[in-house]
């Protein structure tokens, strides 16, 4: 009875000011990946621009880059998240520097093996029985998307790492600045340098590497200005530990970062599988420029809940590394209600 009397009841304002926090980190997150979206669409309107030969094949290269390299790459940095947002949390800055470097490292790794697929992918989609013609404008492009492998290993991580101190309005600026220089590269290397296909993926490739000198830019302001967000690139100093410590970091690292690559892996797979198989169907060229199209427009209906997931992850690890487990699951629950709001709405 005296237990159950000093349980707190949930108020308005608490209720009110947890949704704030949501929207606050969660807006941002939101408006960049429509950001992402129109990145996407110029480089498939550009593609198209080239003629439906190259939009076949660009589909093509898009859908195995995505299954093969992103899709791994973006799924092993999601291991870092819930490292890193508790870190942040309860101030154990040591932690997130050790866990953004180690991520770092991690996808630096893995790109090897997925980069050397990308070289050599014309033979392995030629096994596949794929269209010849359609085979050789993919591989062309895969091989000139490998640098954005490392761009990408550099900045997912650093994403995740602004975004888990709840700091996701720089995310915002420094994708809106690269978005807008994304275009006129695009065209500059496609027509200007007839490059085609080729330099479809070497400017999809600078608009990511615009966001991380943006992004790192942010952050050595953030540094001059000395808050808490560069007191976590400070490197660990070695009273962390031994060197048992320090790889018992790598396996907790590991047993996040496998699961969530497998868990992202298998919902992007799906879909981008059946931009594989338009290539067999009749009229290849025709089957995989329409399904290129039809992807890129209807990702759009994932941002929402990505950002979403986003917002509640950095609340719920940033509590948890707090001590405050109560306000952890008000934040779930806020969630929760607000997805189903959201869901409603968009039914509707």
């Amino acid at each position: 009875m005296a237990a159950g009397s000093t349980k707190k009841k949930l108020t308005i304002v608490e209720v009110m000011e947890e949704l704030k926090n949501i929207v606050d980190i969660g807006f941002p997150v939101l408006i960049m990946g429509i950001f992402n979206y129109l990145k996407n669409m110029i480089s498939v309107a550009c593609i198209g621009r080239l003629g439906s030969l190259e939009l076949a094949g660009g589909a093509l290269a898009i859908g195995f880059t995505n299954i093969t390299g992103y899709s791994v790459l973006f799924g092993l940095a999601m291991g870092m998240e819930p490292l890193c947002s508790q870190a942040f949390g309860s101030k154990n800055f040591t932690i997130v520097s050790l866990t953004l470097q180690r991520t770092i490292i991690l996808l630096l790794l893995a790109s090897i093996p997925i980069g050397m697929l990308w070289i050599y992918l014309e033979p392995l989609l030629l096994w596949l029985h794929q269209e010849p013609e359609v085979v050789h404008i993919a591989s062309l492009y895969c091989q000139f998307a490998v640098p954005d492998l490392i761009a990408n290993s550099l900045l997912h991580p650093l994403r995740i790492y602004i975004r888990s101190k709840g700091t996701t309005w720089p995310l915002f600026w420094c994708t809106l600045l690269a978005i807008l220089l994304h275009y006129p590269i695009t065209v500059f290397f496609t027509f200007h340098q007839h490059l085609g296909i080729q330099g479809i993926a070497i400017s999809t490739f600078i608009a990511n590497l615009n966001v991380l000198l943006f992004l790192l830019g942010y952050i050595n302001y953030a540094h001059n200005e000395k808050t808490s967000l560069s007191k976590s690139l400070v490197p660990p100093s070695n009273k962390l530990g031994s060197t048992t410590a320090l790889w018992e970091e790598w396996g907790m690292l590991l047993r996040l970062a496998i699961p969530s690559c497998l868990g992202v892996c298998l919902e992007w797979w799906w879909y981008e599988l059946m931009t594989l198989l338009a290539g067999y169907l009749y009229k290849p060229h025709v089957a995989l420029a329409t399904s290129a199209i039809v992807i890129q427009t209807t990702s759009l209906m994932y941002t929402l809940p990505s950002a979403l997931s986003a917002s509640i992850s950095t609340r719920v690890g940033n509590e948890l590394g707090a001590g405050r487990p109560q306000k952890a699951r008000l934040a779930t629950a806020v969630a929760v209600a607000l997805a189903f709001s959201t869901s409603i709405f968009g039914f509707c």
